[in-house]
């Protein structure tokens, strides 16, 4: 038994069948012809009927079926089918749903238009060959398409009459097919096919015109249809709205297969594998970016977006279509959006098909393996690129911006990293593809494109040794003041409590001689580091012990703190080796930018002590560490070595209060 009967005969109705198979529902869908039913999609429970039928013959098989639901989706300009349909229906009792395109000039394949002269003049604005087959008469409007002796094919009678036309509009004698009617599909198929057609012209002329066989011969080549004549106005539902219906009256609802494909190198389709390839041809819808969705050049429905969430609520509120494709450019797991929306679509069927990233393809330009390359992205993020080469033999670097490539070049120069070789792909899969090579010092002034690559080849490199740096590393003097400085060993216990992620944005307040910032800097190449410091000739010495270092992952920020930090971005830790007397003020800060940040005290004056250790209470942190921490250290007397104690340093670590943001702001002192 059936639970619906699909008269089909059109994109709309193609859909449809393909959504009741995928839906469960017994469906006999009913073509007119054997290449209908080639199209029709396939399915356990769904079965074709082939052939013409009459209102007698469609009465009768309603009323032997019982079906319970009659869906007319065929051609909006099969009127005598369609009243077929409905006296059928209505003489068998059962309920009839009208399927109708939605009111817009472009309907899938076919672009409607109300003249010859406005046809033109939408061919004015695209591309590609175009077969006109609206006779000889009025041939002039054509020749305002750019390079129109080029792409421009008339089919006319071969006629003499018809020939001067041509000629006089100056179409080329090799862009005329004159010959006379009636046309097969296959002829109609084979001159767009022959002649590279992307565009039929053709006027609304009924079945005795040869319109359906020119329809038929454009869909199968993926042509668009150029109608002029408006189609008939009927009353219906949308494809979307019949689906919202029959979910409701069936009461089922198939998850789409959403396909998240890599388009390599600006979407060349040569580069994709066979599943992708696959993948594009199934799709009944594409979604992303402008220049990726022209690359797959079709006539499929498309929505241009590259933000997750907005692409998740078309997937979601567009349940007609069953096989979304959403491109990304190079690889879906290489600084990808597929990321941020894969796990949006937890509720669909995904399927996800790979594509060649930039690294991949620049390294085979330049001839090297990539396994054995540290990858980062400069592309709107901040890493310390400076210490990463020095530390790694091959970088494969992102880059973004106006000057990226010559920032990097400076960066790596002023670092003493001039030397380094770089190779730089520019536009890879480009025609204008370009591929750069030479040394830092020599590229930092050249100009390069916005978005390039970059592989830096640095046969030098160092390895990173110990994360920590001895005290005589950092510049203390400025003139007669020896400015104060966190001590080695104390940085180095402060840093181990800070568990430190390579991505961490970290406030150093009360930076000194910016000895922390620094440790801090290389401790989280990804992130950012931001050294708070009041003192003007302070502040000046953290910029070149942070110049030396090459630290420019590191801000100086002059002012004191709380109220300098008030435009700084949410860090994730912060070190306070100093407050000048505003410990509260700075914790209630740091708790207000971010609940869950980790901080890490340290503390010498008994006063500092008693104020911190009362703070910390009031805050009612759910994780409180308190240590206290001595060096000794030997210096030589005579023949002796002696031990000299240094002042006692408490370490207090705390993270995760309590209290929710609005009640620490409300906390009374004790």
């Amino acid at each position: 038994m059936y639970d619906i009967c699909l008269f089909s005969g059109t994109t709309e109705g193609r859909k449809l069948a393909e959504y009741l198979g995928k839906a469960g529902l017994q469906t006999l869908v009913c073509v007119a012809t054997s290449y209908g039913e080639n199209l029709t999609p396939k399915g356990d429970n769904l079965k074709v009927s082939t052939g013409r039928m009459d209102e007698a013959a469609m009465t009768a098989l309603f009323q032997k079926e019982r079906f319970s639901l009659i869906v007319d989706a065929t051609h909006p300009h099969a009127q005598l089918v369609t009243d077929n349909i409905v006296n059928a229906a209505r003489a068998a009792g059962l309920s009839y749903l009208r399927l109708v395109r939605e009111e817009t000039q472009t309907t899938g394949d076919i672009v409607y238009v109300d003249s010859i002269a406005q046809a033109a003049k939408h061919l004015q604005t695209i591309c590609g060959n175009i077969l006109v087959t609206t006779g000889s008469k009025e041939l002039a409007p054509y020749t305002y398409i750019p390079e129109y002796q080029q792409r421009l094919f008339v089919r006319v009678l071969p006629i003499p009459e018809a020939l001067e036309s041509c000629k006089e509009s100056g179409i080329p004698p090799q862009k005329i097919i004159a010959m006379q009617g009636p046309f097969s599909m296959e002829m109609n198929q084979a001159m767009l096919r022959d002649n590279n057609i992307r565009y039929l012209v053709t006027k609304e002329s009924g079945d005795a015109g040869g319109l359906q066989e020119k329809l038929d011969a454009a869909k199968a080549e993926d042509v668009q249809v150029i109608l002029i004549g408006r189609p008939p106005k009927v009353s219906g539902k949308s494809l979307q709205e019949a689906i919202e219906h029959i979910q409701e009256r069936f009461q089922v609802r198939p998850r789409p297969v959403v396909h998240l494909i890599g388009m390599g190198m600006m979407g060349n389709l040569e580069c994709l594998t066979g599943q992708a390839l696959s993948a594009l041809k199934l799709a009944d819808c594409f979604i992303g970016a402008p220049r990726l969705i022209k690359a797959v050049q079709t006539q499929k429905p498309s929505f241009e977006c590259i933000v997750p969430e907005k692409i998740y609520a078309f997937i979601k509120n567009n349940p007609c279509y069953q096989n979304p494709a959403v491109l990304f450019s190079g690889d879906i797991g290489f600084y990808s959006g597929a990321k941020k929306l894969l796990p949006l679509l937890k509720d669909f069927q995904v399927v996800l098909h790979p594509g060649i990233s930039s690294l991949q393809a620049l390294c085979a330009k330049v001839q090297t393996s990539w396994d054995d390359a540290l990858v980062i992205s400069l592309h709107g993020r901040e890493a310390d690129i400076a210490a990463t080469v020095s530390h790694h033999s091959k970088v494969f670097a992102l880059v973004g911006g106006a000057n990226g490539v010559q920032a990097l070049c400076h960066r790596l120069f002023e670092a003493g990293l001039g030397k380094v070789l770089l190779h730089v792909g520019q536009r890879l899969g480009y025609p204008d593809e370009r591929i750069s090579t030479g040394l830092a010092e020599d590229l930092k002034n050249e100009y390069f494109d916005t978005l390039s690559s970059v592989l830096i080849i640095n046969p030098n490199a160092r390895n990173a040794g110990c994360p920590h740096l001895p005290d005589e590393a950092f510049m203390r003097e400025m003139g007669d003041k020896l400015i104060p400085m966190t001590k080695a060993e104390i940085r180095a216990v402060s840093l181990s409590k800070l568990q430190l992620p390579p991505d961490a944005i970290v406030y150093d307040i009360g930076a000194g001689t910016g000895s922390v910032s620094i440790e801090l800097s290389k401790a989280c190449p990804k992130g950012r580091v931001y050294a708070v410091e009041g003192k003007q000739d302070a502040c000046a010495l953290i910029q070149k012990n942070a110049q030396k270092h090459a630290c420019y992952n590191l801000q100086v920020v002059e002012g004191w703190a709380p109220d300098a930090c008030g435009d700084l971005p949410s860090p994730t830790h912060a070190f306070i080796g100093g407050s000048s007397g505003n410990m509260e003020a700075i914790v209630r800060m740091l708790i207000s930018k971010n609940p869950s940040i980790r901080i890490v005290i340290t503390l010498i004056a008994l006063e500092s002590i008693s104020e911190t250790l009362r703070c910390v209470k009031a805050m009612n942190f759910k994780q409180i560490e308190i240590i206290q921490l001595q060096v000794s250290k030997a210096r030589q007397t005579g023949d002796y070595n002696l031990m000299t104690a240094q002042n006692p340093v408490m370490i207090v670590t705390c993270q995760h209060p309590e209290q929710q943001k609005e009640q620490i702001n409300h906390a009374t002192h004790d």
